[in-house]
Order: structure tokens, then sequence, then C-alpha cells
């Protein structure tokens, strides 16, 4: 059994039980495994211990472990989601490589994918990226503007909008640690009662998916608790 096995197993048992503290059924919360940096032949190990879902920050770096992958395990199934910030010469290839894009907060954007979304696909999925903290170095559409958004992301007939997304300010205080988290639930809330067929609320990273977990996220985003420490820096 490898380290990435024993990892994913911890996790999963670790997701488990913050949904039952929770009082949520444990397959209401998803693990989507962020693979950025990572080698193919990590993926390949989570993907023999079960794992699907695989994220990624990078398009060019992401885009050739996708085709590496495919080329040699076309019997393999997996879900690629894009969670990174997304450039206007990037959205062609991110639309054609991608299952789900996690970090849509600009219109111009949101159209862009809609368009270069080939017509064999099945329409993108898609999360809105919400600036919860209000941190100025962080992407983000601001709280008070999501609802224009989604209007206008909902009607892009290559997209699906799944729901909302977001990176909260760091805090190692559990009571503050909780106001970004809580605030996101409700403002999914607010465009499921708006009238939203919404289902995801991806939220919660290695040292807070417990807390983010009984607020309501249905995908939790790890990293290095699957894959260790970085093989290689974190860059493009």
């Amino acid at each position: 059994m490898t380290d990435i096995t024993n990892h994913l197993q911890t996790i999963t048992k670790n997701i488990e039980a913050a949904a039952c503290k929770a009082n949520r059924d444990p397959h209401t919360v998803h693990l989507l495994a962020v693979s950025k940096t990572r080698p193919p032949e990590d993926i390949l190990d989570a993907a023999e211990a079960g794992q699907r879902a695989f994220g990624e920050n990078y398009e060019q770096e992401a885009v050739s472990k996708i085709e590496s992958i495919r080329q040699s395990r076309p019997d393999l199934e997996l879900e690629w989601h894009f969670i990174g910030p997304i450039q206007s010469n990037k959205t062609r290839s991110i639309a054609e490589h991608f299952d789900w894009v996690h970090s849509v907060d600009r219109e111009k954007i949101a159209r862009r994918l809609s368009e270069q979304r080939p017509e064999n696909l099945p329409p993108l999925n898609v999360c809105l990226q919400v600036n919860i903290s209000k941190e100025k170095t962080k992407s983000g559409v601001l709280p008070e503007e999501v609802s224009v958004l989604a209007k206008a992301v909902s009607a892009m007939p290559n997209l699906r909008l799944r729901g909302l997304m977001a990176i909260p300010e760091p805090e190692s205080d559990p009571v503050k640690q909780r106001e970004p988290f809580s605030a996101m639930k409700t403002l999914f809330d607010q465009l499921v009662q708006s009238g939203y067929d919404l289902d995801t609320l991806s939220m919660g990273m290695s040292d807070d998916m417990e807390t983010a977990i009984q607020e309501g996220a249905t995908t939790v985003r790890i990293g290095t608790a699957i894959f260790g420490k970085r093989s290689y820096p974190d860059k493009q």
C-alpha cells in the first residue's frame, strides 16, 4: 500500500467523522484531490486507490498531465477540475480539457468558456469564486455581486452553474474560522431560494476542512495531506 493510498484512507475517514459530527450524510461531502505540481504517477496512484476527481491550478501543466494520463490509461475515467485563477488566453484550453471550473469570477471569462466549449462535450460545470473575505489580493466576485454574475452565467448555453467556491483568509481561531464559511452557506442558500438549481459548495482545505463541512461544504479541496510536500515548485 502506497503513502498516497494511506493518506486517502485517512482523509476519507476524517471527512466521514466531520460529516457525522455535523449530523450530515458523509456521502454528501466529496473529496477533490488537488494535484497541482504533482506528476502523473502520483495521480495514477491516487486513482488506483479509488480517487476520481482531481483539481489543477495551472492550465499548461494540467493539460500536459491530462493528455499523458488519457493516452497511457484510456480506460480510466477521471474528473478534472480547474481551480486556479483564469487568464483570458487560457479559456479555450480550459474549456476543451476540463469537466469543472471552480474559479469563475467574471462574466467575460464565463462567456469565453461557454463560447469555446466544444460541441461534442457536455456543458462545462462551473462554480462562482467568491472573495468572501474581501481580500484585495484574492480573486473572486464580491459577495454583494454574486447574484448578478449567477444570472449571467446561468443563461450561457454551454455552462452549467453548479454552485459557489471560496478560499477564505486563513484563520486559526475556530470561531472566526467559521464566519466566512457560514457567510458562503448563506449566499448559497439565497441563490437556491431564488430558483437556481445548485448542488455544490466548494470550500475547505487541509487546515479548515472540518469547519467547512460543519458549515455545509459539499466539496473539500485537499492536496498536501494526500500527496505530501510538493515535489517541484508551485509555479507554471
